[in-house]
C-alpha cells in the first residue's frame, strides 16, 4: 500500500500579519519604570544631601539717604536720576550766604575776646611790676624808720644828761612814728598788690574760657559753612531723587539715595538648611531678572538670630497659642564676578541661591 506524501511546508514567505507585531517583554518595561522612578528619586532626594536652595533671596546694598545737617534753599544740584557719582564729587549746595555771614561774625568774637585775653596778660604782668615797686618801697621805709629809732637811741641820752635838746628829740620820736606808719602803709600795699595777682589771674582764666569759646563757636560756623556743600562718599549712582534746585531743605530731611556700585545677596534659608552651611562655600546664582544668569559667589556671614525675632512684631510664643513655623535665617553672600559683570546687578532684584555643601571658594576651610 503505498503511502501519500506530507504536504510541502509553509515557505518563509508566508507569514501570517499578526507576526509582524513584536511585544516587548514584560521585564524590560518594568526596567524602565525602575529606571525613571531612580532617576525621579536622584533628581529629588539626592541633591538636599549635596546642596541647599532657595528662591527667598535678593540683592542687597548698604544704601545711603542723603539728608542736609544745615537749612536753605538747593542753589545747586549737579546730579540727576540714575547718574554715576564718584567719591568726593559734589552732588549738590545749599545757599550759604547766611553762613558765610555766621562765619564773619563768629571769628570778629574771637578777635574780640582774644584782645580782652591780651589785655588781662599785659595786667598781669604789669601787677608784678606795681608789686616790686612797692617791695623796693618797703625796703626803703624800713631803712628809714632803723634810721630813725638809731638817732632816737642817740639823742635821748644826751638830752636826759642835758646835753641835748628835748625838743629835737620829740621831732626824732615823731618822725620815727611816721616812718613806723609809711612802713604799715607800704606792707599793706604789697599786700594789696599781691591779692590783685590773684584778682588778675582769676579774670584770665575767665579770658582763656571765653576765647576758647568762641574757638569753638567759629569752628562750628565753619563746619555749618562747609556742610552747605555735599559730596557723595563712594562710588554709586543716585536713586530715589526727591530734591529739587530751589526747594528749601531741613536737616534731616531725605533728599536722594546714594546707592553704592558694591552688591551682594540676603538669602533667607530654613534653618534646617543651614545646618552643614560654612563660611566660604561657593554659591551659584541666578539672576531672574537677567534670564537667569548665573554668577558665582561665596558665602560671607550668617544672621545672628532668625528674621522673626527682628520683625516690627516679633512672634511671642508664650501666649498659649504655639504653632511651630520653621524659621529663616538670612545668609550674607558676596559675589565673585569681576565688576564688569555685576553692572546690570541691581537692589531688590530677586534671585535664586544654590549652596554647595563641601565646596569652598575663598582659602581655608571657613567657619560658622
Amino acid at each position: 500500500m503505498t503511502r501519500a506524501p506530507p504536504p510541502a511546508s509553509a515557505t518563509p514567505s508566508a507569514t501570517t500579519p499578526a507576526a509582524s507585531h513584536r511585544t516587548w517583554p514584560r521585564w524590560i518595561l518594568v526596567l524602565i519604570v525602575l529606571a525613571v522612578l531612580a532617576l525621579l528619586a536622584l533628581t529629588l532626594i539626592l541633591p538636599p544631601y549635596f546642596q541647599a536652595r532657595t528662591d527667598d533671596a535678593y540683592v542687597e546694598a548698604d544704601v545711603v539717604t542723603l539728608a542736609p545737617k544745615v537749612p536753605g534753599y538747593v542753589t545747586r544740584l549737579d546730579v540727576d536720576d540714575n547718574a554715576h557719582f564718584t567719591t568726593g564729587q559734589e552732588l549738590l549746595q545749599i545757599d550759604d550766604r547766611d553762613y558765610r555771614t555766621a562765619v564773619a561774625a563768629a571769628e570778629a568774637d574771637l578777635a574780640s575776646a582774644q584782645g580782652a585775653q591780651a589785655e588781662v596778660t599785659a595786667l598781669l604782668a604789669q601787677q608784678q611790676h606795681v608789686i616790686a615797686a612797692a617791695r623796693a618801697e618797703l625796703v626803703g621805709d624800713r631803712a628809714q624808720l632803723e634810721f630813725s629809732r638809731q638817732q632816737a637811741n642817740r639823742y635821748g641820752p644826751l638830752a636826759q644828761g642835758g646835753y641835748g635838746s628835748v625838743e629835737h628829740v620829740q621831732q626824732i620820736q615823731a618822725d620815727s612814728g611816721q616812718r613806723l606808719s609809711t612802713l604799715e602803709k607800704d606792707t599793706a600795699d604789697v599786700s594789696g598788690a599781691e591779692a590783685e595777682v590773684a584778682v588778675l589771674q582769676a579774670r584770665l582764666k575767665e579770658a582763656d574760657a571765653d576765647v576758647a569759646r568762641k574757638m569753638a563757636a567759629v569752628d562750628q560756623a565753619r563746619l555749618n559753612l562747609s556742610y552747605t556743600r555735599i559730596t557723595a562718599d563712594f562710588d554709586g549712582t543716585v536713586a530715589n531723587r526727591i530734591v529739587r534746585a530751589g526747594a528749601y531743605v531741613q536737616p534731616g530731611q531725605a533728599l536722594l539715595s546714594e546707592v553704592p556700585l558694591r552688591t551682594y545677596v540676603i538669602a533667607n534659608y530654613k534653618e534646617t538648611q543651614v545646618g552643614r552651611m560654612r563660611v566660604g562655600q561657593a554659591v551659584t546664582i541666578r539672576v531672574d531678572a537677567l534670564s537667569g544668569l548665573r554668577l558665582r559667589g561665596h558665602i560671607e556671614s550668617f544672621q545672628r538670630g532668625t528674621g522673626s525675632r527682628f520683625a516690627l512684631l516679633p512672634p511671642e510664643n508664650a501666649t498659649g497659642n504655639f504653632v511651630k513655623v520653621v524659621q529663616r535665617i538670612p545668609v550674607k553672600i558676596v559675589f565673585d564676578e569681576p565688576p564688569e559683570r555685576l553692572r546690570e546687578i541691581a537692589p531688590g532684584m530677586s534671585v535664586e541661591t544654590d549652596v554647595a555643601f563641601g565646596s569652598s571658594a575663598v582659602t581655608g576651610d571657613g567657619g560658622r
